[in-house]
C-alpha cells in the first residue's frame, strides 16, 4: 500500500526564483520572433524556460506583452513554479521594442531599481493619442530617459529600427543583439546567433543586424547613461533649390534663386517642389507670384522671416488635400514599394491594400465643375438623397484592377483641378488669409509672420479640415481687433498654440475669452 502511495507522490517544488524577462512591441515588430528565440537560446543551454503573451490595446498596433520565465535545470527532478504573467516589481530584463513601449512597461511597474535591465530602441512609432494632437503631440523622449534612468538598474538604449532598416532585417535581430550585449543572460554570443542559424529564416540578414546592434550596445554601455534622441525640429531638413533636369521646373528654379534672398531658398525649394507636384509647372509660377507679392514688402532685410513663413505656409495653401489628391498618394507606385518595404514580403509574394474611403457630398460637389457643384448644394434633397448613398463608406482594394482604375482615373483628374468647385473656394480663402495677413505686415512685420503661420491650423480633409478650419477663421477674426497693439503678435501666437493644443478647441476657447476680458 505505501509503495502504491508513494508512486503517486509528485516530486518537489523548485522553490528558487527565474529569472523574468517581459518583452513590450507593437504589432509587425517581431516581438513573437524574439521570444521564440530568446527561449531557443535558453533551452539549447539546458534551462527550462516557459513564454506566454497577453495582446495589448489597439490604439498602440497591437501592443504586447511577451513574458518568459525561466531557471537552470540542476538535474534533482525538482519542478519550477513559473508564472504566466509578469508582475510588478518582479522582472528581471525588459525589452522595449520602441520608446514610449519602454515608457509603458515603467507605468506598469515591470520597471524596478534593484534589480531590472532596461533595454529599448530609441525610435518612435506615435500613438494615437499623440496623433489627433492638431499641433505637436509627441510624448517627450527625454522624460523616458530620465524616468528609466531612475527606474532600473541598468539603462541601454539606441536607434535599433535604423540598424534593422540598414541591415535588410527586423527589429527583433537587433534587440536579440542588444540583449546579447547586455550581459543579463549568461551566455556568449556564440550561443545567441547560433540560435538565430537554428532558426533558418533571415539568417544572413539577421545577424548582421545582430551583429551591428551588439557592437552598438557594446559602445553605448561605455557612456555614462543613454542619451535621448533629438527632437523632431531640430532633424528637420530641406531639398536645395536646384534644377533637376525639367526645364519647366528648372526656369522656375532659376528664377527663385535670383529673386529671393538666399536664407529662403530652402523653405521655397520645399514648397516649390510640394506646388509642382500638387499640379503643374505652371501652378508652381503662381507660387512664386504670391511670394513676388510678399518680398516687395520685406525688401532689404536679411533675414526675411515674411517670406520664409510665406514660402512655407502659402505652398500648403495651394496644395490642399482634395479627393484627386488623395487618390493619387494613394495609386503612387512609391506608396507600394513602401508598404511592402515596411511589412517585409518577399519578391514572390502579393501585397493586397484595403483602403477605407469615406468621401462626403461636400468632397463630391467641390471635384465637380464649379458651377454644377453649387447647383447641387443649393437642392437640400438631391444633397440629402446623396448623403444616404455616400455615408456608409467604401472599402476600395487597390491590388485590384477594379479598386486601382477608379483611383487611378480619379487622379487623373487633377487637370481639372482649377475648374472645379473646392479649387475655386480654396483660392479665395487664401486670398482673403493673404491679403489681411500682409495687410498688417506693412505696419508690423512679426504681426504678418504670426498671421501668415495661423494658416497651419487649417490641414487634413474633410471633418479636420472643416475643424482647423473654423478654428482658423476664429483666430484671424480676433486677430483683425487685435491690430494696432503693440503686443498683437504675441496674443495671435499665443492664440494658434492653443488652436493646436487639443482638437476639441477648449484651450482656443480660453484664450478668446481672456483677449476678450482687456479689449
Amino acid at each position: 500500500m505505501d509503495a502504491r502511495v508513494s508512486e503517486t507522490v509528485p516530486p518537489p517544488l523548485d522553490a528558487r526564483r527565474p529569472i523574468a524577462i517581459a518583452v513590450l512591441a507593437m504589432g509587425g515588430q517581431g516581438g513573437g520572433v524574439l521570444v521564440d528565440w530568446i527561449v531557443a537560446l535558453l533551452e539549447s543551454q539546458g534551462w527550462l524556460a516557459q513564454s506566454t503573451s497577453v495582446p495589448g490595446v489597439a490604439q498602440r498596433t497591437g501592443a504586447t506583452v511577451y513574458y518568459v520565465e525561466t531557471i537552470q535545470a540542476d538535474g534533482s527532478g525538482r519542478r519550477p513554479v513559473l508564472a504566466l504573467m509578469p508582475a510588478p516589481g518582479e522582472v528581471d530584463i525588459v525589452i522595449g521594442a520602441e520608446l514610449m513601449e519602454a515608457g509603458r512597461a515603467m507605468q506598469r511597474g515591470f520597471v524596478s531599481a534593484d534589480r531590472t535591465t532596461l533595454i529599448a530602441s530609441s525610435h518612435r512609432s506615435y500613438a494615437v493619442s499623440e496623433k489627433i494632437v492638431p499641433g505637436e503631440g509627441a510624448g517627450d523622449p527625454a522624460k523616458v530617459y530620465e524616468a528609466a534612468r531612475a527606474a532600473s538598474k541598468r539603462f541601454l538604449a539606441f536607434d535599433m529600427a535604423a540598424i534593422a532598416e540598414q541591415s535588410d532585417s527586423v527589429i527583433s535581430a537587433a534587440l536579440f543583439g542588444a540583449l546579447a550585449a547586455s550581459g543579463a543572460l549568461p551566455f556568449p554570443r556564440a550561443a545567441y546567433e547560433a540560435t538565430i542559424r537554428e532558426a533558418g529564416l533571415g539568417v544572413e540578414a539577421s545577424l548582421r543586424a545582430f551583429g551591428r546592434a551588439h557592437d552598438a550596445a557594446v559602445a553605448e554601455s561605455k557612456t555614462p547613461s543613454p542619451a535621448p534622441p533629438r527632437g523632431g525640429a531640430t532633424s528637420k531638413r530641406f531639398p536645395e533649390l536646384r534644377p533637376v533636369g525639367h526645364a519647366g521646373f528648372d526656369a522656375l528654379v532659376e528664377r527663385a534663386r535670383t529673386q529671393f534672398a538666399a536664407p529662403a531658398h530652402p523653405m521655397i525649394a520645399a514648397g516649390l517642389g510640394r506646388v509642382v507636384d500638387f499640379q503643374d509647372v505652371a501652378y508652381g509660377a503662381e507660387y512664386l507670384d504670391r511670394l513676388s507679392t510678399v518680398a516687395a514688402i520685406e525688401a532689404g532685410k536679411a533675414d526675411c522671416p515674411l517670406v520664409i513663413a510665406a514660402a512655407k505656409q502659402i505652398a500648403r495653401a495651394m496644395a490642399y488635400d482634395d479627393v484627386m489628391r488623395v487618390a493619387d498618394l494613394k495609386t503612387r507606385g512609391s506608396r507600394f514599394d513602401r508598404v511592402r518595404s515596411e511589412v517585409a514580403v518577399r519578391d514572390d509574394q502579393l501585397v493586397y491594400i484595403t483602403e477605407f474611403m469615406h468621401p462626403r457630398v461636400e468632397e463630391m460637389c467641390g471635384t465637380l465643375p464649379a458651377g454644377l457643384g453649387a447647383w447641387i448644394e443649393a437642392r437640400p434633397r438631391l444633397v440629402a438623397a446623396l448623403r444616404r448613398l455616400v455615408d456608409r463608406g467604401r472599402r476600395v482594394n487597390t491590388g485590384t484592377l477594379g479598386g486601382f482604375l477608379p483611383l487611378y482615373v480619379l487622379a487623373g483628374w487633377r487637370r481639372f483641378r482649377r475648374s472645379t468647385l473646392r479649387h475655386r473656394r480654396e483660392m479665395a480663402h487664401l486670398q482673403a488669409w493673404l491679403d489681411q495677413a500682409l495687410a498688417a505686415a506693412r505696419r508690423d512685420t512679426a504681426l504678418g509672420v504670426e498671421l501668415l503661420e495661423a494658416r497651419r491650423l487649417v490641414k487634413g480633409y474633410s471633418d479636420t479640415h472643416d475643424a482647423g478650419q473654423g478654428k482658423f477663421s476664429r483666430v484671424m477674426a480676433m486677430a483683425k481687433r487685435l491690430e494696432g497693439r503693440a503686443d498683437a503678435a504675441d496674443w495671435v501666437r499665443r492664440l494658434r498654440q492653443a488652436a493646436l493644443a487639443d482638437a476639441e478647441g477648449r484651450a482656443l476657447d480660453d484664450t478668446l475669452k481672456t483677449i476678450e476680458s482687456f479689449l
